[in-house]
Formats: structure tokens, C-alpha cells, sequence
């Protein structure tokens, strides 16, 4: 019972090694098997609500993703850790602030950015973490996985109940709001020896690592990269729009 605690509450820089769970394995496939199945649970009782209903579900989902971002904050400083490098700086940091955003404000280019940005972050995220050094029952591979499971879950609720309808004008406007925030963030990571956004350098096994091994320079990814990550969010948007126009013609 005590390693059993003692597993849960350990943070993922004490962690022994041959503790945590494989890629891809049966465990894994579990959590994405549970998680597609709440978001598609999620996205048919949202579409069926009523807009009153709808606020209500919103609000609480949303509150969630902030209250497990606060709660791994104080876990992290009850355990001395907590340093900038756990501001919501990152992509999946900073949608968890565009959420609570949009709780309060309606923004058709949140929503948008929403969709484009924090389904496929937290999705690639979830198909390949970076806390598979941790066990099942730990706190941090739990919160992982359920804060990025809602990082998808919200925009999938709002494109299911017609509350934002991802458009091609937009893709620019969400590319130039991602841009803006990306330019303090970078002076944030030169001040404080910071990798928000993954502007310094690419992790080990990210996409943009091929970049700067090719190009000299990862950065060059982002320009590449982006357009992509976005025409593939369009593509199914676009095929059901097809649909929906040859039933109605």
C-alpha cells in the first residue's frame, strides 16, 4: 500500500526507472479508447442541448481544465518543483487560457484557433506522451491524460453544436494570433532559459527535430508544418460540408 502511494505521488523527475507504461501498449490504447469514446458521448449530448444546457456544460468542462491546471501547479509547488518552466506557456497552456477565455467572451477566431490548434496539440500529445516514464496510477500521468482528453474535448463540443463552424478565412487570422503570442513567449524563453512553444530547440522525437537536422534550423518547421496540421483539421470539415450540399441539392 505505501509504494502504491508513494508511486502516485512522485513526481515525474524522481520517478525509478522500468515503472512506467509503454507507447502504444495495451494500457495506452485503453486510455485513447476511453477518451474517443467520451468525446464522442460529449459532442452528441452537446449537439442535443439546449443553449441554456450548453452554457452550463461548457462552463463546467472548462473549469475543470483550469482547476487540474491550478492542481498540478500546487502538486508541483507543494513538492519544491514549481519554477516558470510550469507557466501555460506551451500550446496546450496557453488553449487552456483561450478556454477559459472563451467562458466569458465569444470570439469566432478563439473558437477557430480552438479547433485547429487544440485538437491536434493535445491529440498528438495523447498519441505520443512524454510521461510514459510514469506509472498508470501516478497523479502527473493522470492529469496528462485527463487535461488533454478536455484540451479536445471542448472544441469538438463546439463544432458538433453548430457553435463555431471552422472556415478557411480564418485559418490566417488564427496563424497571425498564434504568431503574436509566439513573440513575447520567445523573449520569455531567452530571459528565463525557457523552451515555451519550442521556439529554443525541439524536443527529442518532436517533428520540428527533422527541420533543424535538414535545414540547419527548426524553426523553419513552423512555416511548413502549420498550413499542414491546419488543412488536415479543415479536411473533414470540408467533406461534411460536401455532403451536407449534394443531400440538400
Amino acid at each position: 500500500m505505501y509504494m502504491v502511494m508513494y508511486m502516485f505521488f512522485i513526481s515525474k523527475n524522481n520517478i525509478p526507472e522500468g515503472v512506467g507504461f509503454s507507447a502504444f501498449g495495451l494500457g495506452h490504447i485503453i486510455w485513447l479508447a476511453v477518451i474517443v469514446a467520451a468525446c464522442v458521448f460529449a459532442a452528441m449530448l452537446y449537439k442535443r442541448l439546449s443553449e441554456k444546457h450548453r452554457k452550463i456544460m461548457r462552463i463546467v468542462i472548462g473549469v475543470t481544465i483550469v482547476m487540474l491546471e491550478i492542481i498540478k501547479d500546487i502538486y508541483h509547488g507543494i513538492l519544491g518543483e514549481f519554477g516558470v518552466g510550469y507557466l501555460p506557456l506551451h500550446l496546450c497552456g496557453i488553449n487552456i487560457l483561450l478556454i477559459a477565455f472563451d467562458l466569458f467572451y465569444k470570439s469566432n477566431i478563439v473558437r477557430n484557433f480552438l479547433y485547429y490548434f487544440a485538437i491536434a496539440g493535445a491529440a498528438l500529445a495523447l498519441l505520443f506522451p512524454n510521461w510514459t516514464t510514469l506509472p498508470f496510477w501516478n497523479f502527473s500521468c493522470i492529469h496528462s491524460f485527463s487535461i488533454h482528453a478536455l484540451l479536445v474535448m471542448y472544441p469538438i463540443m463546439l463544432v458538433a453544436g453548430g457553435d463555431v463552424k471552422p472556415d478557411v478565412k480564418t485559418m490566417p487570422k488564427c496563424i497571425a494570433l498564434l504568431a503574436a503570442m509566439a513573440v513575447p513567449i520567445y523573449f520569455v524563453n531567452l530571459k528565463f532559459d525557457t523552451n515555451f512553444m519550442f521556439l529554443m530547440y525541439p524536443d527529442k522525437g518532436n517533428p520540428l527535430e527533422m527541420f533543424e537536422q535538414l535545414l540547419g534550423n527548426h524553426l523553419w518547421g513552423f512555416p511548413i508544418l502549420l498550413p499542414i496540421v491546419m488543412f488536415v483539421m479543415y479536411l473533414p470539415i470540408f467533406i461534411v460540408n460536401k455532403c451536407k450540399e449534394k443531400r440538400l441539392g
